[in-house]
């Protein structure tokens, strides 16, 4: 199979973040837009003011606001769409059978509790599903500055063969077979970065943001093993490697977020003044369901689905938290005690 030519539906930050990349990979691109004002404006100035101020979109890089010009003759699709949206806009593209899609979102169907690669195969059952997922800011990426990210595909000559189109040098893809794996470390960090900014907010200092990423990631792992993914995938970059970018940095807008609430402020004025998702915040929910209905404890992404979505007061969340039972680190006691 050979990917000569890939159309990316979505011009918000990511989405042009990864154009850019295709681009320099050396791949025909074509991004697309919902807005066509929007697409107008890129075309004439060749810059994303709304997303991306200040990078340059070279001239090869075409873009439509009409989707089946992105769609047609593309080898494969990023799809950049907001987790929430993806369902509704893929029911309105005419993508043909056989055409891999890339699921470049991270987060779980709050209408569904279902994970993207799900909502593909739901959809168009008879195009490969794969996952984008890992450490990555979009203004970096867009900058050329190096990248490095997780291409999940169950299919693993497939994955091999996205991961060769996308390699452009700095940005750089890694092959997993681990679907499952790969995109819930993308969609819990999201939850639990809104707790690192709650707790930065709150002026609980650095060992307790430490704690919280490194317990965060234990639930992430339980969770991505119950839907059948791999613990190992989680010790990387779309676990590990994500959960540590997006706890650290008010670049992030999950992280942010938190930051604002956890110093006082409302979730609904700091919803009104964002122009970009915050994923997280829809996530939340439809995670801490799936989770129940697996058996899954998830203590920290519980405090914040309280928070965000049942009123429940930081101090409070906090205190139970700090409440919980103490016992073994890692999963079950030792077996024995240990030998002098």
């Amino acid at each position: 199979m050979s990917i000569d030519r890939i159309g990316v539906l979505g011009a918000g930050a990511w989405g042009t973040a990864l154009a850019l990349a295709a681009q320099r990979a050396g791949r025909q691109t074509v991004l697309w837009s919902r807005r066509p004002d929007q697409a107008e404006t890129m075309r004439r100035t060749r810059e994303n003011a709304d997303y991306l101020p200040g990078i340059v979109l070279p001239p090869g890089l075409t873009i439509t606001s009409d989707p089946a010009e992105a769609i047609s003759g593309a080898d494969a699709l990023l799809l950049v769409i907001p987790a929430q949206h993806m369902r509704g806009a893929l029911a309105a593209f005419d993508i043909p059978a056989g055409i891999p899609l890339i699921s470049a979102a991270k987060g779980i169907e709050l209408s569904t509790d279902k994970t993207m690669s799900a909502v593909l195969r739901e959809l168009l059952p008879n195009n490969p599903a794969a996952v984008l997922s890992g450490p990555s800011f979009a203004n970096e990426t867009a900058a050329g500055k190096p990248t490095a990210v997780t291409l999940a595909a169950a299919d693993r000559d497939l994955a091999l063969t996205l991961v060769e189109a996308l390699n452009a040098g700095t940005f750089r893809p890694y092959a997993s077979t681990d679907v499952a794996g790969t995109e819930v470390g993308g969609a819990v960090k999201n939850v639990l970065a809104i707790a690192a900014g709650i707790i930065s907010g709150m002026g609980m200092g650095e060992n307790a943001r430490a704690a919280l990423i490194t317990r965060g990631l234990a639930e992430a792992t339980r969770f991505a093993v119950a839907l059948g993914g791999r613990a190992d995938t989680l010790m990387g970059l779309s676990g590990i490697g994500d959960l540590m970018l997006s706890c650290s940095s008010t670049s992030s807008r999950n992280f942010s977020l938190g930051k604002r609430l956890g110093a006082g402020e409302q979730l609904q004025d700091i919803l009104g003044s964002s122009h970009s998702v915050v994923e997280g915040v829809y996530t939340a929910a439809a995670l801490i369901r799936r989770a129940r209905a697996l058996s899954v404890e998830m203590p920290i992404a519980e405090g914040v689905d309280a928070v965000l979505n049942h009123g429940t007061d930081l101090g409070t969340v906090v205190q139970e938290l700090l409440s919980r039972p103490i016992g073994w680190e890692t999963q079950g006691a030792p077996a024995s005690k240990p030998s002098a």
